[in-house]
């Protein structure tokens, strides 16, 4: 009887450890199979850019951003997707957007980065408080409204949060994603005419995209921090931006290359410091960049789930 006790206790036993065991082996592979990936975009050269013509786009360095972090990021082992110059079109963006949110698995860390102009779009859904949004500038983005353009290739940023939504729900809370906009929504507001220095090359434009002809007056936010949606079901998320919707995002020169300024000290940030949930990393680009005397001018922005 005694033996015929310990045998089924055995028994007991080893069906509750081959149970433990199997959901281990489940969810280990989860775990390890989570994956970094990065959509990275930039464009220096936009189509038909005429100084003397106020609907044309000037030319950046927006391609020289997505050179340095890509070689940032391979070294983190972060699988890359690169748009430069006249690949940057609407489509191909959006495109490349909807293939991550496919691709994209529980537990993945996700970097999407956008080097380029912005511009304020007059907001015509009626969300906005001070009437407008922000749009990122692709390459085949037209600068001013006309019958032929309304605004097609300009990417706001609602539709933008669309999209990180669906990466946030499809990664999960073991996942997190991080939007870099080395961009601008005001460039050339505060510049001063008689600037000559190429390294002075501002990204953006203070005049706003309007169906109405409305003209563009920004709302003075002087804050450096915003709060975002946040869910236990959805991926933490933090949105880092070169600058106050007021301010103008100023290039800088680097090891002989003209760079945005988040891009450059992101990619300083992270040479020695992995890219994980933890964003100390991320502050201390912000501090990097109000020490800069060359930035005196603007302020990076944070916007995050926490």
């Amino acid at each position: 009887m005694n033996i015929a006790k310990a045998t089924y206790c055995m028994k007991r036993v080893c069906t509750v450890l081959f149970v433990i065991l199997s959901v281990l082996c489940l969810s280990w592979p989860l775990a390890s199979m989570a994956k970094k990936r990065a959509l990275l975009i930039g464009i220096s050269h936009y189509p038909q850019t005429t100084k003397s013509n106020p609907c044309t786009w000037t030319n950046i360095h927006g391609s020289n951003d997505v050179r340095l972090l890509r070689g940032t990021l391979q070294k983190q082992g972060f699988r890359i997707t690169t748009l430069t110059n006249a690949q940057a079109t609407a489509s191909h963006i959006r495109r490349a957007l909807k293939r991550l949110c496919q691709q994209a698995a529980k537990g993945d860390m996700v970097v999407i980065h956008f080097s380029g102009h912005g511009q304020p779009f007059e907001d015509l859904s009626g969300d906005e408080a001070d009437g407008w949004d922000e749009a990122i500038i692709p390459y085949d983005a037209k600068k001013c409204y006309s019958r032929t353009y309304t605004g097609q290739c300009h990417i706001i940023d609602d539709e933008l949060e669309r999209y990180i939504n669906s990466l946030r729900t499809t990664v999960g809370p073991r996942g997190f994603v991080y939007v870099v906009l080395d961009a601008c929504h005001m460039g050339g507001a505060s510049r001063d005419e008689s600037e000559t220095d190429s390294a002075a090359c501002a990204r953006g434009t203070n005049v706003g995209f309007s169906p109405n002809n409305r003209t563009y007056i920004p709302r003075i936010d002087r804050r450096g921090h915003f709060t975002v949606k946040a869910s236990p079901r959805m991926a933490g998320v933090c949105y880092i931006e070169s600058c106050r919707a007021y301010q103008t995002n100023t290039e800088i020169y680097e090891q002989g290359q003209y760079y945005g300024p988040l891009s450059f000290y992101i990619s300083q940030a992270l040479q020695h410091t992995p890219l994980t949930h933890n964003l100390q990393w991320v502050h201390k680009v912000v501090e990097a960049m109000q020490h800069d005397k060359r930035l005196i001018k603007q302020n990076p922005v944070i916007e995050t789930d926490r």
